[in-house]
């Protein structure tokens, strides 16, 4: 299993869920774990992923994921678990 950490801020609207996830789906790309919550008009996601039957590389995943997130407003972020792991660790 290849785990992924993307995350999703910006101004709330209508859609940004399924975006994402039809994009995932798209790609063979299978939910973990998800989290989101709305503070105020902001929202707020972070989803675990496993990218390991994608046919597609990291960086490409993760620029799509960027541009999907450039159509809907959102600001979307893909790191490896490891990295991801190794930046926030204290």
């Amino acid at each position: 299993m290849k785990k992924t950490v993307i995350t999703v801020v910006g101004k709330d609207t209508v859609g940004i869920i399924a975006k994402i996830c039809t994009y995932l789906a798209g790609n063979n790309i299978n939910i973990l774990d998800i989290s989101q919550t709305i503070v105020q008009d902001f929202f707020n996601m972070m989803m675990i992923v496993d990218v390991s039957q994608s046919q597609k590389r990291f960086d490409e995943i993760s620029a799509e994921l960027e541009q999907v997130g450039s159509e809907i407003g959102v600001d979307i972020k893909a790191q490896h678990e490891d990295i991801f792991n190794m930046m926030h660790r204290i």
